[in-house]
């Protein structure tokens, strides 16, 4: 099996880029101009023109009980919507057995959202006209009150880590003709998404066998605060007050996105179930930063927990990472591909042209899934 190191114009960081945590001041992390460039770009995707003779891909929607987001105390449903891609024939062959690809959003959308943003299933049915193998893809809402899980195992959104590792994965493999095996499973996802593929990647090889990371967010330990600039100073305290004031998930619909951004990751990290009424803890409170809180948030950005899961991360038959040329979240994807090669992993990663959003259709058809064609068991699986 090959593997290459392709990458457009940036020159790579050093093999070894530096995961120093930095003595944060104030809590707006880097996390939240990636989640605002995930929002904004959407319109913006590119669509793949449409693969002549592709087949029907069959749509199931579906409700999957998940029962690590049962009592959850943002009050958000544990059953949760996901759809389903069924390949060309799965109905006419009852025999035959499909691997999956399990495929998570980003920040600030849904399942639903994000079908339009890959325009799928026109770019799952394209694949496969384009010699993809069939293969089954499920796409779970993670979406919570406040604009997404993060992927995270928190008892203010629920066990959302589990949820997908386990829930899902067991629901799906109950309920349809699936390859019931780590090497027949992918794992795939896209900012946020970017984000829980790797978190739930390093955890779970036991589950998943191939690993692909798109532009991921929020892998480094949030920076800090800049000295001296009067302006953000005044944007960072406003949003403070604003979020201190909020009592009820009625008051944050009514925030900004940074500031509903920010709630959403102090109720995947920071959960605190004797703070009613949101359950959380925030990184700055009166003004004042809590290092505490803030430690929460450094200890789950994946480029500080990496080393420990460097054995997981040895088991899977295949590592793919790609990001825009345009996106700033570039230098983070380059950081985890460097740590990955500096620990002799197996990976491939290249640098596109593109922005945060602007080609992830055309990834996703000429190359995510072609990924797994590749690396995925399609028979005969151990």
């Amino acid at each position: 099996m090959s593997y290459s190191n392709r990458m457009r114009k940036l020159p790579l960081t050093p093999a070894r880029p530096s995961r120093r945590l930095h003595p944060a001041s104030f809590a707006l992390p880097a996390l939240m101009l990636a989640l605002a460039a995930s929002c904004l770009a959407q319109v913006q995707t590119e669509v793949p023109p449409p693969v002549l003779g592709a087949k029907a891909v069959t749509v199931e929607h579906i409700k999957v009980h998940g029962e690590a987001l049962v009592g959850n105390l943002e009050g958000d449903s544990p059953d949760r919507d996901v759809l389903v891609f069924l390949p060309p024939g799965y109905a006419q062959h009852p025999h035959r057995r499909y691997p999956v690809v399990y495929a998570l959003h980003g920040y600030s959308i849904g399942a639903e959202q994000w079908t339009h943003e890959i325009h799928v299933p026109q770019t799952i049915a394209g694949a496969f006209a384009l010699g993809a193998k069939p293969m089954i893809v499920v796409l779970p809402d993670s979406k919570t009150v406040y604009g997404g899980s993060m992927y995270s195992s928190s008892v203010t959104t629920g066990d959302y880590e589990r949820f997908i590792s386990h829930d899902l994965v067991n629901y799906i493999d109950a309920h349809y003709r699936t390859i019931p095996t780590r090497l027949a499973r992918g794992l795939v996802g896209h900012s946020m998404g970017g984000y829980g593929a790797v978190r739930i990647g390093m955890k779970h090889p036991d589950v998943f066998g191939s690993l692909y990371v798109m532009s991921a967010c929020c892998l480094s330990p949030m920076g800090r605060r800049p000295p001296g600039n009067a302006p953000a100073s005044a944007a960072f305290a406003q949003q403070e007050k604003q979020l201190e004031a909020v009592k009820s998930p009625a008051d944050a619909a009514r925030l900004g996105f940074f500031a509903r951004a920010m709630l959403a990751s102090a109720a995947a990290w920071a959960p605190d179930p004797k703070n009613p009424p949101l359950y959380l803890d925030l990184p700055a409170k009166g003004g004042d930063p809590q290092p505490a809180v803030l430690a929460k948030f450094a200890a789950n950005a994946p480029l500080a927990f990496i080393d420990q899961y460097i054995d997981n991360l040895r088991r899977y038959r295949a590592i793919a990472l790609d990001v825009g040329d345009q996106d700033g979240l570039r230098f983070d994807m380059m950081k985890l591909h460097g740590v990955l090669d500096e620990y002799g992993i197996a990976n491939s990663f290249e640098i596109y042209h593109g922005t945060h959003t602007s080609a992830v259709a055309v990834r996703f058809q000429d190359h995510v899934l072609p990924f797994f064609s590749r690396n995925l068991c399609f028979a005969h699986c151990r």
